[in-house]
């Protein structure tokens, strides 16, 4: 049976709803998630860089899957410094194949107390896979066998999903998901086994709309965030803010993007009263404080 969004879940106004508080005086919450894929070099990349030549796709596509090895190669390790020196411990959104192809990656990750969230076995939209269900089953017990602890969360590849995924994520045991990026807060939909949370994920404040979409310049990743922490902290003195940035090390962790980054990190803790709290930290603090 089809389940449609609005069947999961009634419209909600923001001003209607009791306002949400955070712990001291808090008033922003910055949820980090870094995306860890794996791009099949048999199948089209999910991501180009180059576009193909006369518009035909070629198999394989060296280049464009050699610009995503980069940040698996180097990239990613710009991040793992960063957050090391900050204190942060990101939400890790892991194609759980990263676990067997890029062991390496994934277990500085874990060593480091990284959240491993959910993100399908390898990328490619879910809506292509034959048993869904056996995928998502796989990519849980894989990211159990390899950090010790069952993912909390789920973020489709590419925000992928059918009707009847979240009802598939719940039943494996998946307690939020970032696909829905309807809110500044999170919230709750229905599914057959039980409520499943939505966190505020982003596509504003991703750097594959902003830069491999939208081509906007390195500096202008900054900018945006920077100004929606500005609204978000005037926000957030009333009812508690949401705000995600999605990075991606091929992109982000370019030697001309990552010193952006970093003034992200400097500027929001400038303002105060701001908490760098990944998936499951938010998700904890949600359902205690709704009651």
């Amino acid at each position: 049976m089809t389940t449609l969004p609005a069947q999961r879940a009634p419209y909600s106004a923001i001003v209607d709803r009791p306002p949400l508080k955070l712990p001291g005086s808090a008033r922003v919450i910055l949820w980090t998630i870094v995306n860890l894929e794996v791009w099949d070099i048999a199948r089209p990349m999910a991501r180009q860089v180059i576009p193909a030549p006369t518009g035909q796709v070629l198999l394989p596509d060296v280049p464009n899957w050699s610009w995503h090895e980069y940040g698996m190669r180097v990239g990613v390790w710009r991040f793992f410094k960063l957050f090391e020196q900050l204190g942060i411990r990101p939400t890790l959104s892991i194609n759980a194949r990263v676990c067997e192809d890029y062991t390496r990656v994934a277990q500085q990750a874990r060593d480091a107390g990284w959240e491993f969230m959910g993100h399908a076995y390898e990328q490619m939209p879910i809506h292509k896979v034959e048993d869904q269900r056996a995928m998502i089953h796989k990519s849980v017990d894989i990211i159990e066998r390899f950090t010790g602890r069952k993912p909390s969360g789920w973020l489709g590849p590419g925000l992928t999903q059918t009707y009847e995924t979240p009802d598939l994520l719940a039943e494996a045991g998946i307690k939020y998901i970032g696909d829905w990026v309807w809110d500044d807060e999170p919230a709750e939909i229905s599914t057959s086994a039980g409520p499943l949370v939505t966190l505020p994920y982003t596509v504003e404040h991703n750097d594959i709309p902003m830069m491999a979409v939208a081509h906007h310049e390195s500096g202008y990743w900054a900018t945006r965030v920077k100004d929606s922490l500005d609204r978000l902290h005037i926000e957030g003195g009333e009812r508690a803010k949401v705000l995600a940035v999605a990075i991606h090390p091929y992109i982000s962790g370019q030697p001309h993007r990552i010193k952006y980054l970093e003034e992200i990190y400097a500027y929001a803790q400038s303002l105060g009263d701001v908490l760098f709290w990944n998936g499951e930290q938010i998700l904890d603090w949600y359902q205690g404080a709704k009651g």
